[in-house]
Protein backbone atom coordinates (compact mmCIF):
# COMPACT_ATOMS: atom_id res chain seq x y z
CA UNK A 1 0.00 0.00 0.00
CA UNK A 2 2.53 2.42 0.88
CA UNK A 3 4.72 1.70 -2.00
CA UNK A 4 1.70 2.35 -4.34
CA UNK A 5 1.20 5.37 -2.69
CA UNK A 6 5.23 6.53 -3.32
CA UNK A 7 5.04 5.11 -6.78
CA UNK A 8 2.06 7.42 -7.84
CA UNK A 9 3.13 10.73 -6.42
CA UNK A 10 6.55 10.22 -6.57
CA UNK A 11 6.51 12.99 -9.67
CA UNK A 12 4.22 15.41 -8.53
CA UNK A 13 4.99 19.04 -6.48
CA UNK A 14 4.31 19.20 -3.12
CA UNK A 15 0.56 21.47 -3.34
CA UNK A 16 -0.17 18.21 -6.33
CA UNK A 17 1.05 15.71 -4.03
CA UNK A 18 -0.98 17.34 -0.86
CA UNK A 19 -3.91 17.40 -3.22
CA UNK A 20 -4.09 13.78 -4.60
CA UNK A 21 -3.74 11.99 -1.35
CA UNK A 22 -6.60 14.40 0.39
CA UNK A 23 -8.93 13.62 -2.54
CA UNK A 24 -8.02 10.24 -2.88
CA UNK A 25 -8.78 10.02 1.39
CA UNK A 26 -11.69 11.69 0.82
CA UNK A 27 -13.41 9.57 -2.09
CA UNK A 28 -12.21 6.24 -0.12
CA UNK A 29 -14.12 7.66 3.11
CA UNK A 30 -16.95 8.55 0.95
CA UNK A 31 -17.31 5.71 -0.46
CA UNK A 32 -16.79 3.41 3.16
CA UNK A 33 -19.34 5.61 4.88
CA UNK A 34 -22.00 6.23 2.58
CA UNK A 35 -21.60 2.86 0.53
CA UNK A 36 -20.69 0.75 3.69
CA UNK A 37 -21.83 1.79 7.45
CA UNK A 38 -25.00 3.84 6.30
CA UNK A 39 -26.40 0.16 4.85
CA UNK A 40 -25.08 -1.88 7.19
CA UNK A 41 -26.62 0.46 10.06
CA UNK A 42 -30.27 0.77 8.36
CA UNK A 43 -29.73 -3.50 8.08
CA UNK A 44 -29.36 -3.61 11.70
CA UNK A 45 -32.24 -1.47 12.75
CA UNK A 46 -29.90 1.97 13.43
CA UNK A 47 -30.44 4.87 12.07
CA UNK A 48 -27.24 7.00 12.07
CA UNK A 49 -27.40 10.78 11.95
CA UNK A 50 -26.39 12.78 9.37
CA UNK A 51 -24.46 14.82 11.75
CA UNK A 52 -22.82 11.21 12.74
CA UNK A 53 -21.94 10.41 9.02
CA UNK A 54 -20.36 13.92 8.14
CA UNK A 55 -18.22 13.85 11.37
CA UNK A 56 -17.24 10.12 10.78
CA UNK A 57 -16.37 11.20 7.24
CA UNK A 58 -14.09 14.26 8.20
CA UNK A 59 -12.72 11.99 11.37
CA UNK A 60 -11.60 9.85 8.04
CA UNK A 61 -10.08 11.59 5.54
CA UNK A 62 -6.41 11.64 5.12
CA UNK A 63 -6.08 15.39 6.79
CA UNK A 64 -2.31 14.60 8.38
CA UNK A 65 -0.58 13.95 5.60
CA UNK A 66 -2.74 16.30 3.06
CA UNK A 67 -1.49 18.92 5.30
CA UNK A 68 1.74 17.84 5.99
CA UNK A 69 3.27 17.47 2.32
CA UNK A 70 3.29 21.18 1.83
CA UNK A 71 5.12 21.89 4.90
CA UNK A 72 7.66 18.97 3.84
CA UNK A 73 8.21 20.74 0.29
CA UNK A 74 8.62 24.38 1.73
CA UNK A 75 11.03 22.58 4.09
CA UNK A 76 12.93 21.17 1.81
CA UNK A 77 13.15 24.58 -0.84
CA UNK A 78 14.48 25.94 2.64
CA UNK A 79 17.42 23.51 3.11
CA UNK A 80 18.38 24.05 -0.43
CA UNK A 81 18.39 27.63 0.29
CA UNK A 82 20.28 27.55 2.91
CA UNK A 83 22.90 25.73 1.46
CA UNK A 84 23.17 28.13 -0.99
CA UNK A 85 21.66 26.59 -3.67
CA UNK A 86 18.75 27.93 -5.67
CA UNK A 87 15.62 25.67 -6.81
CA UNK A 88 13.71 26.79 -9.49
CA UNK A 89 11.02 24.76 -8.51
CA UNK A 90 10.46 21.96 -5.24
CA UNK A 91 10.04 19.38 -7.92
CA UNK A 92 13.67 19.67 -8.80
CA UNK A 93 14.44 19.42 -4.82
CA UNK A 94 12.37 16.56 -4.72
CA UNK A 95 13.62 14.41 -7.53
CA UNK A 96 16.73 15.33 -5.79
CA UNK A 97 16.26 11.94 -3.74
CA UNK A 98 15.34 9.76 -6.62
CA UNK A 99 18.00 9.92 -8.43
CA UNK A 100 20.00 6.92 -8.75
CA UNK A 101 22.95 8.28 -11.51
CA UNK A 102 25.51 11.19 -10.31
CA UNK A 103 27.77 12.46 -13.57
CA UNK A 104 30.73 14.67 -12.18
CA UNK A 105 33.53 16.50 -14.25
CA UNK A 106 36.74 15.56 -13.01
CA UNK A 107 38.83 18.49 -13.38
CA UNK A 108 37.26 20.43 -10.37
CA UNK A 109 35.43 18.60 -8.77
CA UNK A 110 36.92 15.38 -8.19
CA UNK A 111 40.49 16.98 -8.37
CA UNK A 112 41.85 20.27 -7.32
CA UNK A 113 41.72 21.50 -10.85
CA UNK A 114 44.94 23.29 -10.70
CA UNK A 115 47.25 20.47 -13.17
CA UNK A 116 50.42 21.91 -13.25
CA UNK A 117 52.98 20.74 -15.68
CA UNK A 118 55.69 18.11 -13.97
CA UNK A 119 57.82 16.28 -16.24
CA UNK A 120 59.35 16.06 -19.83
CA UNK A 121 58.80 12.68 -21.45
CA UNK A 122 60.85 13.01 -24.85
CA UNK A 123 60.56 10.30 -28.06
CA UNK A 124 64.11 8.51 -28.76
CA UNK A 125 66.23 11.21 -30.72
CA UNK A 126 64.90 14.27 -29.45
CA UNK A 127 66.46 16.50 -26.51
CA UNK A 128 64.47 17.75 -23.85
CA UNK A 129 65.37 20.85 -23.82
CA UNK A 130 64.01 21.04 -27.41
CA UNK A 131 60.89 19.52 -26.13
CA UNK A 132 60.38 22.38 -23.47
CA UNK A 133 61.20 24.87 -25.71
CA UNK A 134 58.26 24.15 -28.19
CA UNK A 135 55.89 23.14 -25.51
CA UNK A 136 56.57 26.45 -23.84
CA UNK A 137 55.97 28.40 -27.47
CA UNK A 138 52.92 26.09 -28.09
CA UNK A 139 51.98 27.46 -24.45
CA UNK A 140 52.21 31.28 -25.42
CA UNK A 141 48.55 32.13 -26.20
CA UNK A 142 47.23 29.48 -23.81
CA UNK A 143 45.69 31.56 -20.44
CA UNK A 144 44.88 28.50 -18.40
CA UNK A 145 46.99 27.51 -15.48
CA UNK A 146 47.91 24.37 -17.42
CA UNK A 147 49.58 26.62 -19.92
CA UNK A 148 51.09 28.93 -17.95
CA UNK A 149 52.22 26.01 -15.89
CA UNK A 150 53.94 24.86 -19.25
CA UNK A 151 55.85 28.04 -19.67
CA UNK A 152 56.76 28.20 -15.78
CA UNK A 153 58.27 24.60 -15.89
CA UNK A 154 60.41 25.69 -18.94
CA UNK A 155 61.82 29.04 -17.67
CA UNK A 156 62.65 26.84 -14.14
CA UNK A 157 64.56 23.27 -15.63
CA UNK A 158 66.45 24.87 -18.62
CA UNK A 159 66.28 28.89 -17.84
CA UNK A 160 64.69 29.23 -21.18
CA UNK A 161 62.99 32.93 -21.40
CA UNK A 162 59.37 33.15 -22.44
CA UNK A 163 59.21 35.80 -25.70
CA UNK A 164 56.62 38.45 -24.59
CA UNK A 165 55.91 39.06 -27.75
CA UNK A 166 53.07 37.33 -29.92
CA UNK A 167 54.70 37.13 -33.21
CA UNK A 168 52.23 34.21 -34.85
CA UNK A 169 48.50 33.57 -35.35
CA UNK A 170 47.61 31.93 -31.28
CA UNK A 171 44.97 28.57 -32.07
CA UNK A 172 42.87 28.17 -29.27
CA UNK A 173 41.51 24.59 -27.86
CA UNK A 174 38.23 23.13 -28.60
CA UNK A 175 36.54 20.75 -27.08
CA UNK A 176 36.44 19.30 -30.94
CA UNK A 177 39.99 19.33 -31.98
CA UNK A 178 41.29 19.13 -28.20
CA UNK A 179 44.44 20.99 -29.29
CA UNK A 180 46.09 24.24 -29.30
CA UNK A 181 49.19 25.99 -30.56
CA UNK A 182 50.54 28.64 -32.05
CA UNK A 183 51.12 29.49 -35.97
CA UNK A 184 54.53 31.42 -36.25
CA UNK A 185 55.36 34.31 -38.67
CA UNK A 186 58.55 32.18 -39.83
CA UNK A 187 55.78 29.47 -40.97
CA UNK A 188 56.22 27.02 -38.25
CA UNK A 189 53.48 25.38 -36.53
CA UNK A 190 53.49 24.38 -33.21
CA UNK A 191 50.34 22.58 -31.82
CA UNK A 192 49.99 20.54 -28.01
CA UNK A 193 46.96 18.42 -26.97
CA UNK A 194 45.87 14.99 -26.68
CA UNK A 195 47.31 12.06 -27.81
CA UNK A 196 44.98 11.01 -30.38
CA UNK A 197 44.12 14.18 -31.90
CA UNK A 198 47.95 15.24 -32.39
CA UNK A 199 48.44 11.58 -33.74
CA UNK A 200 45.56 12.41 -36.34
CA UNK A 201 46.55 16.13 -36.86
CA UNK A 202 50.27 14.82 -38.25
CA UNK A 203 48.84 11.77 -40.07
CA UNK A 204 46.91 14.21 -42.36
CA UNK A 205 50.27 16.24 -42.76
CA UNK A 206 51.91 13.18 -43.77
CA UNK A 207 54.15 12.91 -40.73
CA UNK A 208 55.21 9.48 -39.27
CA UNK A 209 53.91 8.28 -35.81
CA UNK A 210 56.48 6.94 -33.54
CA UNK A 211 56.21 3.78 -32.59
CA UNK A 212 57.44 4.29 -29.06
CA UNK A 213 54.60 7.48 -28.54
CA UNK A 214 51.92 4.95 -27.70
CA UNK A 215 53.79 3.18 -24.87
CA UNK A 216 54.98 6.66 -23.65
CA UNK A 217 51.84 8.29 -23.72
CA UNK A 218 50.31 5.06 -21.62
CA UNK A 219 53.07 4.95 -19.01
CA UNK A 220 52.24 8.40 -18.10
CA UNK A 221 48.61 8.32 -17.93
CA UNK A 222 48.80 4.63 -15.83
CA UNK A 223 50.43 7.04 -13.19
CA UNK A 224 47.46 9.22 -13.21
CA UNK A 225 48.95 11.97 -15.09
CA UNK A 226 47.53 13.87 -18.01
CA UNK A 227 50.24 13.30 -21.30
CA UNK A 228 50.10 16.14 -23.63
CA UNK A 229 51.45 15.79 -26.53
CA UNK A 230 53.86 18.22 -28.55
CA UNK A 231 54.61 18.69 -31.96
CA UNK A 232 56.94 20.56 -34.44
CA UNK A 233 55.23 20.70 -38.02
CA UNK A 234 54.44 17.55 -38.66
CA UNK A 235 57.16 15.91 -36.54
CA UNK A 236 56.11 14.20 -32.84
CA UNK A 237 58.64 14.88 -29.68
CA UNK A 238 57.29 13.99 -27.02
CA UNK A 239 55.15 14.27 -23.88
CA UNK A 240 54.33 17.03 -21.22
CA UNK A 241 53.23 15.55 -18.18
CA UNK A 242 50.19 17.54 -16.19
CA UNK A 243 49.73 16.37 -12.57
CA UNK A 244 46.68 16.63 -10.51
CA UNK A 245 45.70 15.80 -7.14
CA UNK A 246 42.37 14.39 -5.65
CA UNK A 247 40.45 16.77 -3.46
CA UNK A 248 41.03 16.04 0.45
CA UNK A 249 38.00 14.44 1.77
CA UNK A 250 36.39 13.59 -1.57
CA UNK A 251 36.93 9.88 -1.68
CA UNK A 252 35.03 9.45 1.54
CA UNK A 253 31.94 12.15 0.18
CA UNK A 254 32.14 9.77 -3.09
CA UNK A 255 31.92 6.89 -0.59
CA UNK A 256 28.83 8.22 1.36
CA UNK A 257 27.06 8.47 -2.54
CA UNK A 258 27.50 4.80 -3.40
CA UNK A 259 26.39 4.45 0.44
CA UNK A 260 22.61 5.70 -0.61
CA UNK A 261 22.43 3.33 -4.09
CA UNK A 262 23.81 5.97 -6.53
CA UNK A 263 26.18 5.14 -9.05
CA UNK A 264 28.72 7.58 -9.86
CA UNK A 265 30.53 8.12 -12.95
CA UNK A 266 33.38 10.56 -13.14
CA UNK A 267 33.33 12.73 -16.95
CA UNK A 268 36.69 13.60 -18.24
CA UNK A 269 38.64 14.71 -21.57
CA UNK A 270 42.00 12.72 -20.39
CA UNK A 271 42.66 9.65 -22.06
CA UNK A 272 41.35 6.13 -20.81
CA UNK A 273 44.46 5.32 -18.85
CA UNK A 274 44.58 8.58 -16.87
CA UNK A 275 40.75 8.49 -16.76
CA UNK A 276 40.68 4.87 -15.16
CA UNK A 277 43.69 5.57 -12.57
CA UNK A 278 42.01 8.41 -11.11
CA UNK A 279 38.74 6.69 -11.15
CA UNK A 280 40.37 3.92 -9.14
CA UNK A 281 42.28 6.60 -6.56
CA UNK A 282 38.32 8.31 -6.12
CA UNK A 283 36.28 4.75 -5.69
CA UNK A 284 33.89 5.71 -8.53
CA UNK A 285 31.64 3.27 -10.46
CA UNK A 286 32.81 4.39 -13.51
CA UNK A 287 33.75 7.17 -15.96
CA UNK A 288 33.90 8.55 -19.33
CA UNK A 289 36.88 9.30 -21.34
CA UNK A 290 38.03 11.50 -23.54
CA UNK A 291 34.43 13.20 -23.41
CA UNK A 292 33.05 15.61 -26.19
CA UNK A 293 29.57 17.91 -25.13
CA UNK A 294 27.65 15.69 -27.49
CA UNK A 295 29.28 12.03 -25.31
CA UNK A 296 28.09 13.93 -22.67
CA UNK A 297 24.50 14.19 -23.66
CA UNK A 298 24.07 10.61 -25.52
CA UNK A 299 25.33 8.98 -22.27
CA UNK A 300 22.80 10.69 -20.57
CA UNK A 301 19.78 9.49 -23.07
CA UNK A 302 21.00 6.13 -22.87
CA UNK A 303 21.09 6.15 -19.50
CA UNK A 304 17.55 7.54 -19.02
CA UNK A 305 16.35 5.50 -21.87
CA UNK A 306 17.01 2.29 -19.35
CA UNK A 307 14.87 4.16 -16.62
CA UNK A 308 17.56 5.47 -14.53
CA UNK A 309 17.65 9.55 -13.06
CA UNK A 310 20.64 11.13 -13.53
CA UNK A 311 22.34 14.46 -12.26
CA UNK A 312 24.85 16.60 -13.66
CA UNK A 313 26.70 19.71 -13.16
CA UNK A 314 28.17 21.88 -15.69
CA UNK A 315 29.27 25.71 -16.06
CA UNK A 316 29.73 26.20 -19.63
CA UNK A 317 27.56 27.06 -22.77
CA UNK A 318 28.93 23.62 -24.14
CA UNK A 319 26.85 21.80 -21.60
CA UNK A 320 24.18 23.39 -21.21
CA UNK A 321 22.76 20.52 -23.72
CA UNK A 322 23.56 18.06 -21.00
CA UNK A 323 22.13 19.91 -18.37
CA UNK A 324 18.72 20.88 -19.92
CA UNK A 325 18.30 16.77 -20.51
CA UNK A 326 19.92 15.45 -17.22
CA UNK A 327 17.26 15.18 -14.83
CA UNK A 328 18.33 17.38 -12.26
CA UNK A 329 20.90 19.68 -14.15
CA UNK A 330 22.93 22.25 -11.48
CA UNK A 331 24.65 24.97 -12.82
CA UNK A 332 27.72 26.97 -11.18
CA UNK A 333 26.82 30.70 -10.58
CA UNK A 334 29.98 31.49 -12.07
CA UNK A 335 29.18 29.50 -15.19
CA UNK A 336 27.93 30.76 -18.41
CA UNK A 337 23.83 32.03 -18.68
CA UNK A 338 23.30 29.38 -21.01
CA UNK A 339 24.40 26.79 -18.42
CA UNK A 340 21.97 28.54 -15.71
CA UNK A 341 19.11 28.82 -17.72
CA UNK A 342 19.61 25.22 -18.79
CA UNK A 343 19.85 23.40 -15.11
CA UNK A 344 17.19 23.73 -12.68
CA UNK A 345 19.30 24.78 -10.02
CA UNK A 346 21.99 27.05 -9.53
CA UNK A 347 24.91 26.76 -7.00
CA UNK A 348 25.67 30.35 -5.74
CA UNK A 349 29.05 29.15 -4.55
CA UNK A 350 30.28 27.67 -7.55
CA UNK A 351 31.02 24.66 -5.64
CA UNK A 352 30.96 21.59 -7.51
CA UNK A 353 31.07 19.12 -4.44
CA UNK A 354 27.23 20.97 -3.43
CA UNK A 355 25.50 18.18 -5.47
CA UNK A 356 26.06 15.90 -3.01
CA UNK A 357 24.09 17.90 -0.04
CA UNK A 358 21.35 18.30 -2.72
CA UNK A 359 21.20 14.59 -3.25
CA UNK A 360 20.98 14.54 0.86
CA UNK A 361 18.40 17.40 1.25
CA UNK A 362 16.06 15.59 -1.55
CA UNK A 363 16.63 12.12 0.30
CA UNK A 364 15.71 13.65 3.52
CA UNK A 365 12.32 14.80 1.99
CA UNK A 366 11.99 11.93 0.48
CA UNK A 367 12.22 10.32 4.12
CA UNK A 368 10.30 12.50 5.82
CA UNK A 369 7.84 12.16 3.07
CA UNK A 370 7.56 8.41 3.58
CA UNK A 371 7.59 8.76 6.89
CA UNK A 372 4.89 10.98 7.89
CA UNK A 373 2.52 8.90 4.90
CA UNK A 374 3.26 5.56 6.49
CA UNK A 375 2.04 7.15 9.94
CA UNK A 376 -1.17 8.89 8.19
CA UNK A 377 -1.78 5.66 6.91
CA UNK A 378 -1.40 3.88 10.02
CA UNK A 379 -3.37 6.70 11.82
CA UNK A 380 -6.53 6.16 9.25
CA UNK A 381 -6.54 2.04 10.13
CA UNK A 382 -6.12 2.79 13.58
CA UNK A 383 -8.80 5.77 13.52
CA UNK A 384 -11.05 2.62 11.82
CA UNK A 385 -10.87 0.00 14.62
CA UNK A 386 -11.16 2.59 17.13
CA UNK A 387 -14.76 4.37 15.97
CA UNK A 388 -16.69 1.77 13.99
CA UNK A 389 -16.96 -1.00 16.16
CA UNK A 390 -18.11 1.55 19.19
CA UNK A 391 -20.69 2.72 16.50
CA UNK A 392 -22.43 -0.60 16.29
CA UNK A 393 -21.25 -2.51 19.41
CA UNK A 394 -24.95 -1.37 21.27
CA UNK A 395 -26.92 -3.18 18.63
CA UNK A 396 -24.57 -5.66 17.26
CA UNK A 397 -23.09 -7.66 20.69
CA UNK A 398 -20.73 -9.87 18.85
CA UNK A 399 -18.69 -6.59 18.02
CA UNK A 400 -17.73 -5.51 21.49
CA UNK A 401 -14.95 -7.42 20.63
CA UNK A 402 -13.67 -5.45 18.24
CA UNK A 403 -14.29 -2.13 21.14
CA UNK A 404 -10.91 -3.29 22.07
CA UNK A 405 -10.74 0.61 23.65
CA UNK A 406 -13.50 0.17 25.22
CA UNK A 407 -14.92 3.75 23.94
CA UNK A 408 -17.71 5.19 26.26
CA UNK A 409 -20.24 5.51 23.83
CA UNK A 410 -20.38 6.06 19.89
CA UNK A 411 -21.02 10.12 20.10
CA UNK A 412 -17.73 9.82 22.45
CA UNK A 413 -15.71 7.66 19.78
CA UNK A 414 -16.31 10.36 17.18
CA UNK A 415 -15.62 13.93 19.19
CA UNK A 416 -12.53 11.79 20.84
CA UNK A 417 -10.89 10.96 17.02
CA UNK A 418 -12.32 14.40 15.49
CA UNK A 419 -9.98 16.08 18.94
CA UNK A 420 -7.09 13.90 18.29
CA UNK A 421 -7.00 14.83 14.62
CA UNK A 422 -6.71 18.30 15.56
CA UNK A 423 -3.82 18.14 18.16
CA UNK A 424 -1.57 14.92 15.65
CA UNK A 425 -0.91 17.54 12.84
CA UNK A 426 0.20 20.61 15.05
CA UNK A 427 2.18 18.49 16.86
CA UNK A 428 3.55 16.80 13.45
CA UNK A 429 4.49 20.43 11.90
CA UNK A 430 7.58 20.57 13.55
CA UNK A 431 8.87 17.32 11.92
CA UNK A 432 7.69 18.20 8.73
CA UNK A 433 9.68 21.40 9.51
CA UNK A 434 12.77 19.90 10.40
CA UNK A 435 12.63 16.69 8.38
CA UNK A 436 13.44 12.63 9.61
CA UNK A 437 17.11 12.53 10.24
CA UNK A 438 18.78 11.39 7.19
CA UNK A 439 21.06 8.38 7.28
CA UNK A 440 22.45 6.77 4.63
CA UNK A 441 20.41 3.31 3.91
CA UNK A 442 18.94 0.99 1.23
CA UNK A 443 15.37 1.13 0.17
CA UNK A 444 15.01 -2.29 2.26
CA UNK A 445 16.18 -0.79 5.20
CA UNK A 446 14.51 2.73 4.60
CA UNK A 447 11.06 0.24 4.63
CA UNK A 448 11.88 -1.82 7.82
CA UNK A 449 12.86 1.51 9.58
CA UNK A 450 9.54 3.22 8.22
CA UNK A 451 7.21 0.36 9.30
CA UNK A 452 8.91 -0.06 12.24
CA UNK A 453 8.81 3.11 14.10
CA UNK A 454 6.34 5.15 11.90
CA UNK A 455 3.76 2.27 10.81
CA UNK A 456 3.52 1.02 14.15
CA UNK A 457 3.44 4.23 15.99
CA UNK A 458 1.04 5.34 13.87
CA UNK A 459 -1.13 2.74 15.19
CA UNK A 460 -0.04 2.67 19.13
CA UNK A 461 -0.17 6.75 18.86
CA UNK A 462 -4.28 6.71 18.28
CA UNK A 463 -5.04 4.45 19.99
CA UNK A 464 -3.39 5.75 23.02
CA UNK A 465 -4.57 9.80 21.98
CA UNK A 466 -8.07 8.67 21.43
CA UNK A 467 -8.71 6.84 24.42
CA UNK A 468 -7.26 9.34 26.74
CA UNK A 469 -9.65 12.01 25.17
CA UNK A 470 -12.58 9.79 25.49
CA UNK A 471 -11.63 9.43 29.37
CA UNK A 472 -11.82 12.90 29.59
CA UNK A 473 -15.02 13.48 27.90
CA UNK A 474 -16.70 10.72 29.55
CA UNK A 475 -15.14 12.17 33.00
CA UNK A 476 -16.43 15.52 31.97
CA UNK A 477 -19.99 14.34 31.03
CA UNK A 478 -20.16 16.14 27.75
CA UNK A 479 -21.56 13.35 25.68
Amino acid sequence: MIALVEGAVRQKTPNELALTVTLAGLTLAFLLVTGSLWPIGKYFGIMLPVPTLVALLVCLIPTTIGALLSAIGLAGMDRALSANVLAKSGKAVELAGDIDTLLIDKTGTITIGNRQATDYFPLPGISIERLATVAMKASFGDQTPEGKSIITLAEKTFGIKASEQNDGKVVPFSAQSRMSGIDLNDGQSLRKGASDSLMHYIAKLGGDIPEALPGLVDDVARKGMTPIVVADGNELLGVVALSDILKPGISDRLARLRAMGLRVVMVTGDNPLTAAAIAAQAGVDDYIAEARPEDKLAYIRKEQQSGRLLAMMGDGTNDAPALAQADIGVAMNSGTQAAKEAGNMVDLDSDPTKLLEIIEIGKQLLMTRGALTTFSIANDVAKYFAIIPAMFVLAIPGLAVLNIMHLATPESAILSSLIFNAIIIPLLIPVALKGVKYRPMGADAMLRKNLLIYGAGGVIVPFIGIKLIDMLIAFTGLV
